[in-house]
């Protein structure tokens, strides 16, 4: 399997590689509090992070919910990514964002909602910088084959896909545990996404709403599936958060959370070390 090489580290080699941070840039003092605290649990737990935050939330379910603060923000976020010591990421909406977006971070995150946008995934490719594509809710695991294609097409010096839920009727989402190997046999390292694929999308009227305390559950199981990275947006107030306050998890939880991903990791690692090959 390829790895995504990154400063320091490759995704889908030893370690764990877990990417988070809040889902807003909100301010420069936030990223900085949150990527450092992060980086030190992860340290700490030896497992490799990246720091995430969006500089502009362009897929607000309304024209009224707060964006957030905009291009300013990418400078707050590579800032903050040098003051931890770690790699950063953000997400791109539009092509002509990439080339200016990937001076800032070290990986370039691709929206589920546009995950099959042809021109953003080669404008993504042609920064030279790898290409995180977040696989879109109505998309099946075995149509992301499509995705790596195109991007292999393009020259993205690496790719990795993320699971973040499956539309399932209205306003729910349901993960499909089996469909992150199905991604995996790509050959590309898959990254689950814990926090959005608790989300309700629009069951907030306004704003999306979600089911914070399923998060630890699909952390396990995905784990025990097998993933190389797992995302989570990080907040030390989830409540007074500018967006996704049902399903950020809180900074305070954050290295618990993470100690059951490692717990199982590990189990199912010497499991497979000792089964006969098949």
């Amino acid at each position: 399997m390829r790895t995504l090489e990154l400063p320091g580290f490759e995704v889908g080699s030893d370690a764990l590689t877990v990417i988070a941070g809040p889902c807003t840039a909100e301010s420069f003092d936030l990223c900085v509090e949150v990527a450092t605290a992060c980086a030190g649990i992860c340290r700490e737990l030896g497992i490799h992070y990246v720091f995430k935050a969006s500089f502009d939330k362009a897929n607000r379910t309304s024209a009224s919910s707060d964006r957030g603060p905009g291009e300013d923000a990418l400078e707050w976020i590579r800032d903050a990514g040098v003051a931890a010591g770690v790699p950063t990421t953000t997400d791109v909406h539009l092509p002509s964002q990439a080339a200016s977006v990937a001076e800032y971070v070290d990986l370039l995150q691709i929206p589920a909602f546009l995950c099959r946008q042809s021109d953003l995934l080669e404008a993504a490719a042609e920064t030279g910088k790898p290409v995180n594509v977040k696989k879109g809710q109505f998309l099946a695991p075995a149509d992301a084959r499509n995705i790596v294609a195109k991007l292999d097409t393009f020259h993205a010096a690496g790719v990795m896909l993320t699971e973040r839920g499956t539309t399932f009727g209205y306003n729910n989402l349901v993960v499909d545990m089996p469909g992150l190997e199905t991604m995996r046999s790509f050959g590309v390292p898959v990254c689950f996404d814990a926090t959005h694929s608790a989300q309700r999308p629009g069951a907030g009227g306004t704003s999306s709403g979600g089911a914070r305390e399923s998060v630890p559950a699909l952390v396990r199981a995905a784990t025990a599936v097998g993933i190389d990275a797992l995302f989570v947006e990080v907040h030390p107030d989830p409540a007074n958060a500018v967006s996704d306050q049902a399903t950020q998890w809180p900074l305070a939880s954050f290295r618990d959370l993470l100690r059951q991903a490692i717990a199982i990791r590990r189990a199912i690692q010497a499991v497979w070390a000792t089964s006969p090959a098949t």
